[in-house]
């Protein structure tokens, strides 16, 4: 496998790209002629049994404005890179540039450092990520053009259909109902950002403006960290109504390697940062093992908010309180258990959604709380 970025491969040529990253990792602006309106974002790692149905579905895309797509390899030890130099031709014969660079080594940089080596040798307007295991439909790129376009501070996102059908059932159903203003509301769960990384499509001006992706390699939750520093920085949220990709679900996903553990840490820091800074007291909704566990996470100072436990279990009501044994404080803090009916808002939901037949949902509806107001999810 031939290295073109920097690695002591052969170097492309430069009428093979609008634009390259240099040693410096500096990207170079085209002269605005030369610009695409929309780059397509494609890191790669042993991605060659996908390639193909993935390559002419971007290939397939009815956008009908300059568009290129921009591929870093990121060590694959499969025959991906082969794959992409066979496309290279039909991507060319069509007038959308694909540029193609990477690494040989033996050790991987992790998703982040690709899709940052992608952006940075890009030149479009607009950044289209894309995994190489997912498939685009023919109108997903300009649909979620037009949207970018109208709102160029958001994260544009769009409805997906799984394969295999029916893998991940309540988590694709998750992405494809949550209303508008959830979109917002529920980014503290445990599912993730709402509009997922394989649906991004935003303006490259905003993603300057958020930063890089984290470079950290395996483990962490680069999409994760991005989406949460968006909207540090004010950034909205928009999905596209409709089915715009394909994916794919299986077991050698990059996702599987990123530990819940870590995943926690992140949203809790999170939550207390956006939410619970701003509140003076609340009430954690489920004294079982999610609730108690979010209660021995929080800063002393948010402990000291909690005000009570609900539940609808008789057994954990019955007990009357939680007593936080590994306090240092003395005496130790009992937090009161209460039935839901009896808790005050404002609360945080630590019941996983659609896990209770309704029951959760039915029981948040009958107290007449507006969820980003009176409550947030948080599993």
């Amino acid at each position: 496998m031939s290295d073109t970025h920097g690695s002591g491969g052969d170097s492309e040529p430069e009428s093979k790209r609008l634009c390259t990253a240099s040693a410096s990792h500096e990207r170079c602006d085209p002269a605005e002629g030369a610009r695409a309106a929309v780059s397509v974002i494609m890191p790669v790692f042993n991605a060659s049994d996908w390639l193909d149905e993935c390559l002419q579905a971007i290939l397939e895309q009815d956008f009908l404005d300059r568009m290129e797509l921009s591929v870093y390899d990121d060590g694959s030890t499969d025959n991906s890179r082969e794959l992409l130099e066979r496309w290279r031709q039909r991507f060319e014969d069509r007038g959308r540039p694909m540029l193609i660079s990477g690494h040989s080594s033996s050790s991987p940089r992790g998703v982040g450092f690709a899709k940052n080596q992608a952006v940075r040798q890009s030149s479009g307007r607009f950044l289209c990520f894309q995994d190489a295991d997912d498939i685009m439909r023919p109108q997903r790129v300009r649909l979620q053009y037009e949207a970018a376009a109208a709102n160029p501070t958001a994260i544009v996102g769009c409805k997906v259909c799984r394969v295999p059908e029916g893998s991940t059932e309540r988590y694709t159903r998750w992405i494809n109902s949550l209303s508008p203003e959830q979109l917002l509301t529920q980014v503290y769960t445990s599912h993730g950002p709402t509009v997922i990384m394989p649906t991004w499509f935003c303006s490259r001006d905003w993603f300057e403006k958020v930063g890089l992706f984290n470079e950290g390699g395996k483990g962490i939750p680069e999409d994760l960290l991005f989406f949460y520093q968006s909207l540090r920085r004010g950034g909205h949220v928009i999905r596209v109504d409709e089915c715009l990709l394909v994916y794919r679900y299986h077991e050698h996903a990059a996702t599987h390697s990123v530990l819940e553990e870590t995943i926690w840490s992140h949203r809790v820091h999170f939550l207390q940062e956006r939410v619970l800074s701003q509140w003076e007291s609340f009430t954690v909704w489920n004294a079982g093992k999610q609730g108690r566990r979010l209660y021995r996470s929080l800063s002393a100072t948010n402990q000291k908010k909690v005000k009570a436990f609900c539940d609808v279990d008789e057994n954990k009501i019955q007990k009357g309180f939680y007593t936080y044994e590994e306090s240092k404080e003395r005496p130790k803090p009992r937090i009161p258990v209460l039935h839901f009916t009896n808790a005050s808002p404002p609360f945080i939901v630590c019941v996983k959604l659609d896990m209770t037949q309704g029951v959760l949902e039915g029981n948040l509806r009958s107290l007449q709380l507006k969820e980003g107001v009176h409550y947030y999810h948080f599993s």
